[in-house]
């Protein structure tokens, strides 16, 4: 594992190493990461929670998504766009989520941006940015994973022209891997090309 190879889990399959540290992550990682995500909704939740993940473990996300998902209506754009300052302070006091005012506040913040979009046009341009996955060899080891890529500087910066925030190019390019734009799973790992 410390080369950042492939490694057997308990059911003897070649995993990302990351994804065998708890049973959350075995589950997520074979059932929902690098899988393609559609849908300006489910795209919204999954830009809100990369921010909410920026500078913590993933885990401390994945663990609280629920809490996270009772908190923001099930992250529906239309909804999460029309809270309001007592919404806010709900949200401040909710401990099954993390409690960060300026995350916070961006997360309503690009709802009510998003709410002005025309619907699929979140999904247009997150998947706009996808690479040619031809272009993309697959990585052997954890080294051969970029933190950024040109495309989620592209995309960070189309979401920031359009009014979001919370969208660096390490969190675009997070989502990225976690919708599937990319497959980053390791060219020996049983959840490769498993979309």
């Amino acid at each position: 594992m410390s080369d950042g190879e492939a490694v057997a889990g308990p059911d003897g399959a070649l995993r990302c190493p990351w994804a065998l540290s708890t049973p959350d992550y075995v589950t997520y990682h074979d059932e929902e990461w690098g899988r393609p995500v559609h849908g300006d909704d489910a795209l919204f939740e999954r830009l809100s929670l990369e921010a909410f993940q920026s500078g913590l473990s993933w885990i401390t996300i994945l663990r609280r998504r629920e809490g996270f998902r009772a908190a923001f209506a099930g992250f529906q754009i239309t909804k999460v766009a029309t809270f309001t300052d007592a919404d806010k302070d709900r949200l401040l006091a909710d401990a099954g989520i993390i409690r960060n005012r300026a995350k916070i506040e961006a997360t309503m913040a690009n709802a009510r941006a998003l709410a002005e979009w025309t619907p699929g046009d979140l999904d247009e341009l997150i998947w706009s940015h996808a690479p040619d996955p031809a272009t993309r060899p697959a990585p052997k080891t954890l080294a051969d994973i970029p933190a950024v890529t040109p495309e989620s500087t592209s995309l960070s910066k189309a979401l920031k022209k359009r009014g979001l925030r919370f969208v660096g190019p390490t969190t675009a390019y997070a989502l990225m891997q976690a919708c599937g734009l990319v497959d980053d799973h390791l060219a020996a790992c049983v959840a490769r090309n498993a979309a």
